[in-house]
């Protein structure tokens, strides 16, 4: 487990990273949608983790405006990732709804990492940061145990969660 939650979240960040860096050098249909249907269990489970776990954790009048869009965000992004996964790899569409995937992860990414994790660091103490984390691994591993968390995804499409 990563030392704290900002820490665990930017951990995934380059997971999802290298993940999609890794799909856009694969011409191989079926390693193309294995590395789909991993970054859709990523994405899953960093988007529920954030949602059940950092972002109330974090909720703060001075992050709150940060967190409503992030919120906006992960639905766009739950939005695209369901199409691409109901979306075969050899289909005409596949590499553009992974291009519109990969741009809508690196947006929030780069939001996340520029805006709301300076202020969450500045705005919370060492301690909070590490209880949150824990949370954050406890959600993450029930997740896991159950098994395909990008399962989830298309039943999340309709409205952006809330804190």
């Amino acid at each position: 487990m990563r030392d704290d939650a900002v820490d665990m979240l930017e951990g995934q960040h380059r997971e999802v990273e290298a993940l999609f860096a890794r799909l856009e050098k694969t011409s191989d249909n079926a390693k193309r949608k294995a590395l789909a249907t991993e970054i859709a269990d990523k994405l899953a489970v960093h988007a529920t983790i954030e949602e059940r776990d950092f972002y109330p954790a974090v909720k703060a009048k001075r992050t709150e405006d940060i967190l409503l869009e992030s919120l906006q965000e992960h639905l766009g992004i739950k939005r695209v990732l369901a199409d691409l996964m109901a979306t075969a790899a050899d289909d005409d569409t596949f590499d553009a709804k992974a291009k519109v995937l990969k741009e809508q992860v690196e947006h929030h990414v780069e939001e996340e990492e520029t805006d709301l994790f300076p202020k969450v660091r500045k705005l919370f103490d060492a301690e909070t940061l590490t209880a949150v984390a824990q949370q954050m691994a406890a959600t993450q591993d029930e997740l896991l145990e159950k098994g395909d968390p990008r399962e989830a995804i298309p039943a999340e499409t309709k409205h952006a969660a809330s804190i």
